[in-house]
């Protein structure tokens, strides 16, 4: 009989140490498995953010591009409408202009396209300071002054540098309201819009002058 209890208890003590040992071996399995998945989620979240610097490298470039583009054809537009043009034979002026139009169709079948992600507000804003651009540049032909003096009033609200006139408040609080590749975007187009119109005023300077120019002589002819 005693016998009997001691294998019992034998018996019942070497389950007990089985069921430690099983349920050790799955604390330790469970242990391994979360190890395990930490470090290859901290591998895969390493491999996502190097990732993420070439991203946003792509998108600088292709970015970068699109600015080389609009100098590209802005460049071959002030070449054909320069005044140096205008003081060359008719053949060679025609030769040049189909020179400048190959390039510039060889320029324009490059598209490039960085679409800026914007909220709602955002949106709106952009749409708000392009309307107030493009109502300034469809009055241009009416007075090339006033509407330099106003774009430049624009151009003072987007840069941080001390500007050299009044600043446009409205338009300056409207820009703020926008992402900020578009604020960039915004810059560049009121800059090349001062840039052309400077050289239009240069233009029609140096042309007044010739007009002067060719009417002093013929009135030292007749003298």
């Amino acid at each position: 009989m005693a016998q009997a209890k001691i294998s019992a208890k034998a018996s019942e003590a070497a389950a007990q140490q089985q069921q430690q040992q099983q349920s050790g071996g799955q604390l330790r399995g469970r242990f391994y498995r979360s190890t395990s998945m930490a470090d290859r989620s901290s591998r895969l979240l390493e491999n996502l953010d190097q990732l993420e610097l070439r991203v946003e490298a792509f998108r600088d470039a292709a970015s970068a591009m699109e600015q080389e583009k609009e100098i590209l054809l802005e460049m071959i537009h002030n070449i054909q409408n320069s005044q140096d043009m205008r003081h060359i034979s008719e053949g060679e002026r025609e030769e040049l202009n189909l020179t400048a139009n190959r390039l510039m169709g060889r320029t324009l079948t490059v598209e490039v396209s960085v679409e800026t992600i914007r909220n709602a507000q955002q949106q709106e804003s952009l749409l708000h300071a392009t309307k107030m651009i493009d109502e300034i540049v469809n009055k241009l032909l009416d007075d090339l002054e006033d509407a330099k003096i106003r774009l430049m009033s624009l151009y003072g609200a987007c840069t941080s540098d001390v500007p050299a006139g009044p600043i446009d408040q409205k338009f300056q609080s409207v820009v703020i309201g926008c992402a900020i590749e578009d604020q960039k975007k915004i810059k560049r187009r009121l800059e090349t819009l001062l840039r052309n119109l400077e050289n239009s005023e240069k233009s029609i300077t140096l042309l007044e002058h010739q007009k002067s120019s060719v009417r002093q002589a013929c009135n030292s002819k007749q003298d």
